[in-house]
C-alpha cells in the first residue's frame, strides 16, 4: 500500500493536522493536498486533536508541539496507542524534542524545513520510519531512539499479543502456546498474524528474535 501511494497509485494518505494557528494549517493543507495527501481533520488544541484523531483514524498525524491544553505530548499520551505521528514545530529545544518523542511521536521536523522534506517525512512516518531534522541530531542521540521506537511498537500490541510474543520468544510452538493460554491453535495463528503486521516482520522467527533482542521475552 505504501509503495502504491508513493508512486501516486491508490488512495492518498489520510492526515490529521494539529496546530493552533489556522494560517499554518491552511498552508500545510494546501501543500499536502497538492501532493496526494488528504487532510481529513484539523484541530488547534489537545482536546480537539484527541477527538478528531480518534474519529478520523488517520494514516499519519502532523502535530505541533506547543498547543493549548497540554501540548503535543498531551495529545500523544491521551491516545492508546497514538497513530504514526510527525511533530512539526518551531521549537528546537531539547526538552520539547525529548518530551514529544518519549510520548510517542515517531519523528520531529522544524517548521523551517522545506515543503518537499516535510512531504517525504509524512510518507516515511506513515510507513513507520523515524524522521528528524538534521539540526536535532544531538537531541536524537541523547534519546536512545532505538529503545523509544521499540517501546512504541510493544505498546501497539494487545495484552494477549504480548503474551503470545513472549511465548514465541521462549521457543514455544503454536500448540504449546494454545494449551498454555487455553485458546485454540487457530486463535494463536491469528494473534501471530497481527503481531507480524504491527512489528513489520515477515515470520514468527523474526518476531521472536525481535522480542529477545529487546528483552521482552521475560
Amino acid at each position: 500500500m505504501e509503495q502504491h501511494r508513493a508512486a501516486g497509485v491508490g488512495p492518498p494518505l489520510r492526515v490529521v493536522l494539529v496546530d493552533d494557528h489556522a494560517i499554518v494549517r491552511s498552508g500545510l493543507k494546501a501543500e499536502l493536498e497538492a501532493r496526494r495527501c488528504e487532510v481529513v481533520a484539523e484541530a488547534g488544541d489537545v482536546s480537539g486533536a484527541v477527538e478528531q484523531i480518534e474519529r478520523a483514524r488517520p494514516d499519519v498525524v502532523i502535530l505541533d508541539v506547543r498547543i493549548p491544553g497540554g501540548g503535543g505530548p498531551g495529545v500523544l499520551r491521551a491516545l492508546k496507542p497514538p497513530p504514526p505521528t510527525l511533530a512539526v514545530s518551531a521549537s528546537d529545544e531539547r526538552a520539547d524534542v525529548v518530551a514529544t518523542v518519549s510520548a510517542g511521536a515517531l519523528g520531529y521536523l522544524l517548521k523551517t524545513s522545506p515543503v518537499e522534506e516535510l512531504v517525504t517525512a509524512v510518507r516515511a512516518t506513515a510507513e513507520g520510519h523515524p524522521v528528524f531534522s538534521s539540526e536535532l541530531a544531538g537531541h536524537v542521540l541523547d534519546l536512545d531512539l532505538a529503545d523509544h521506537v521499540a517501546d512504541r511498537e510493544w505498546q501497539r500490541l494487545t495484552d494477549r499479543e504480548r503474551e503470545v510474543l513472549r511465548l514465541l520468544a521462549r521457543g514455544r510452538a503454536y500448540r504449546g502456546i494454545a494449551e498454555e493460554l487455553f485458546v485454540s491453535a487457530k486463535t494463536v495463528e491469528t494473534h501471530v498474524r497481527n503481531i507480524l503486521h504491527k512489528l513489520q516482520v515477515t515470520n514468527r522467527h523474526e518476531a521472536a528474535r525481535w522480542a529477545m533482542e529487546r528483552g521482552f521475552e521475560g
